[in-house]
């Protein structure tokens, strides 16, 4: 029987994901000036105030409070009207030194035996059910919402447009897991204020719809373009007037993304956030590791769906272990077990190797801090730093190492593919 399966997104003004750009352009600017800072990092922000706090070990000194505001102007919160503006919100940091009592766990005299910076889980999946290796209803969700702030900044076709947005998409799967078609999607973005509701509501959904949609249908190959029907139901602002947004309509924390961030309820989370968090804490980096390894192993034909699993104590470089779940999907005749063997082989899990392989003491963090961490494009850009007492840094950085397919060829020779 066939069955349903739905996944969110949320914007770049959502308050959560302003928290966690602002976490992340904090990690960007420590580890630009001193790549071996270590920085945990949270952000609270509502009416009118940031709050910074955590813990750091740097030898760089940084204006924090021009780095969230250059943030939050940078997603678009710029009037008074909104009860949270760059230019005039207040910062407060409370950010101290880092517990000598976890860095000597984590910093070694042999940098390969640097220990892991927290225990826990992580996991990483991949599907090929879309070309980047995604589960379809979070990709839509993402690109609906990447598209809506698009519009925002256009600032043409739709001129109404504030910060915060919500996406949602449910989709139809037959009883052997291929998408069928769009049963629902949910948009609720905020908006400016409308003299008359019902016209507000009915010029929004008709917006979305008329404008919105094709804008996101055009990006799909043609076979997935098919799945947006008539017969979809759409919810636009299903509550009515969404005025009141962004951190005055709710307070925002890092780390409270971590499903939008990862995979949409496909496969498993370990229950790490990752923005906010340098590269030897696990939270972030085994889960970058794990996507990067179910990736390249679905794009080489091990199987159409695969889950990894890795594990850490902290202190210690090496892993407790690597599970591995193919959902009877394996083209390879082995055991999950066995092919779990054979990754520990292929790919070197302690957290340097991790951090060396796929170029993590670099400053490419805010950019993942909106949109999902998983499925996006693998770049290599410029970017421009400042510090109160350092000389202006710029830096070629190559973006979501984690999404490159250049495993493939080791894992078909590995696997006789």
């Amino acid at each position: 029987m066939a069955y349903l399966f739905t996944s969110e997104s949320v914007s770049e003004g959502h308050p959560d994901k302003i928290a966690d750009q602002i976490s992340d352009a904090l990690i960007d600017n420590f580890l630009a000036f001193d790549p071996n800072s270590k920085v945990a990092c949270e952000t609270l922000v509502t009416t009118g105030q940031v709050v910074l706090a955590g813990e750091v070990k740097s030898e760089i000194y940084l204006d924090v409070q021009k780095i969230a505001r250059d943030v939050i102007n940078r997603i678009g919160y710029t009037k008074s009207e909104y009860m949270f503006e760059g230019n005039s919100c207040g910062v407060l940091s409370a950010i101290h030194e880092q517990s000598a009592d976890i860095n000597q766990g984590v910093d070694r005299g042999n940098p390969e035996e640097q220990g892991a910076g927290d225990q826990g889980m992580m996991f990483g999946y991949a599907t090929n059910e879309t070309e980047n290796y995604m589960p379809l209803a979070l990709d839509l969700s993402h690109m609906i919402l990447r598209e809506l702030a698009a519009l925002r900044r256009e600032n043409k076709e739709i001129g109404y447009l504030r910060p915060d947005s919500k996406a949602q998409v449910t989709i139809e799967y037959s009883d052997d897991n291929v998408p069928q078609r769009i049963e629902a999607i949910v948009v609720s973005t905020q908006h400016d204020d409308f003299d008359e509701e019902q016209a507000m509501l009915a010029k929004i959904k008709s917006d979305i719809v008329s404008i919105l949609i094709p804008r996101v249908k055009a990006q799909l190959k043609p076979e997935l373009q098919k799945l947006f029907t008539d017969d979809i139901n759409y919810h636009i602002n299903p509550t009515g007037k969404f005025v009141i947004g962004g951190p005055h309509g709710d307070a925002g924390l890092t780390g409270r993304k971590i499903i939008v961030d990862t995979y949409g309820g496909k496969g498993a989370h370990g229950g790490g956030a990752f923005s906010g968090k340098d590269p030897s804490k696990v939270d972030r980096s085994a889960a970058y590791a794990t996507r990067h390894i179910a990736k390249n192993m679905v794009a080489a034909g091990v199987a159409d769906e695969m889950l990894v699993q890795v594990s850490y104590a902290i202190g210690v470089a090496a892993p407790m272990g690597i599970y591995v779940n193919t959902y009877g999907t394996s083209k390879v005749g082995m055991t999950d077990g066995e092919i779990a063997k054979k990754v520990s082989q292929l790919f070197d899990m302690r957290p340097y190797a991790i951090e060396q392989r796929l170029k993590l003491r670099n400053p490419i963090y805010e950019e993942t801090a909106a949109y999902g961490h998983m499925g996006r494009q693998n770049e290599v850009v410029t970017k421009t730093f400042l510090s109160p007492y350092r000389d202006e840094i710029t830096l070629d950085v190559e973006l979501f190492t984690w999404e490159k397919l250049d495993f493939v060829d080791r894992i078909k020779d590995t696997f006789g593919l």
